[in-house]
């Protein structure tokens, strides 16, 4: 783990603790490390990025330093950045989330992407986001499609509670929340569309004991085994709650799109493709029942 070392005392300018502190960051691994200096000393003193850079010269207070170097302390120990500020960007929001709710990642963004795309904006379709943890997807979806009524669902009491929290700070009055495992209390023939990032890392991958995911929640990141449990699970029940026509999008690993394809067909889903993130990599696998 890197050392912690103090970057600023009373009177210290700012462009002098952000240089301390990025020169820190940079002996962690997958770490922005400017990016991340700036982030936290805003968190300490309540400033803007802008109002960072516009004034180098001016000093925090001393609570503020003494703030910033206990961010900066829990961040060299590897805490998420997102953990310790309590929040993450996704699609055009800021959502709120804590060490029960996945960190919202850019590649799951393609999951809201594909919706937006595949269905048409005029219709009041039904959707569920599956495992929602933050609510991040259904929020997406809901920001652009006011009209949409969604279910966002997961057995998780405290993580659901963030989805809550997020809902009503951005005015999403149209989303259900409901706790259950997956589609197992929805009716037959009730959605139009069914949108999951389930856990589906193997569980033997050594990813699980290193960087964020040692922070992350378990259960939202591996069902064990070979990490395609939850998307066969979803799979098997989507044909009973889908909708002649309707979608079924699921996230997973760049490894899994082969697998996700036949789980999904012989589920009996038709048309089934596999759509690569920005790095061009396997990422989301949809159907239609």
């Amino acid at each position: 783990m890197p050392e912690t070392a103090s970057v600023g005392t009373l009177h210290t300018r700012t462009d002098a603790i952000l240089g301390r502190a990025t020169a820190a960051l940079e002996a962690l691994p997958h770490a922005s490390p400017r990016l991340e200096a700036e982030l936290l000393l805003t968190e300490a003193t309540g400033w803007t990025r802008t109002a960072l850079l516009a004034w180098p010269e001016r000093a925090p207070s001393a609570e503020a330093v003494a703030t910033f170097e206990a961010l900066l302390a829990r961040r060299l120990a590897g805490e998420p950045i997102a953990y310790i500020r309590g929040r993450q960007a996704f699609w055009t929001l800021e959502l709120r989330v804590t060490p029960d709710t996945l960190i919202p990642r850019p590649e799951t963004e393609l999951l809201v992407e594909i919706t937006l795309e595949r269905l048409d904006a005029r219709r009041p379709w039904q959707l569920a986001d599956l495992g929602t943890g933050s609510g991040a997807i259904a929020a997406a979806v809901a920001s652009e499609r006011p009209g949409w009524s969604l279910i966002a669902t997961d057995r998780s009491a405290p993580a659901l509670a963030v989805a809550r929290e997020n809902f009503w700070a951005l005015g999403l009055e149209r989303i259900a929340c409901l706790r259950m495992d997956w589609l197992a209390a929805l009716a037959p023939d009730s959605l139009d569309a069914i949108l999951s990032n389930p856990p589906y890392v193997a569980g033997h991958d050594p990813h699980l004991d290193r960087g964020d995911l040692r922070f992350e929640p378990r259960s939202a990141l591996t069902p064990g085994g070979d990490g395609l449990h939850a998307i066969r699970t979803i799979a098997a029940e989507a044909g009973r709650c889908l909708r002649p026509g309707g979608l079924l999008a699921v996230e997973h690993g760049f490894d899994q799109g082969a697998a996700a394809r036949q789980i999904l067909t012989s589920a009996g889903l038709h048309a089934v493709e596999t759509q690569p993130d920005l790095a061009g990599l396997d990422r989301v696998t949809l159907g239609y029942r």
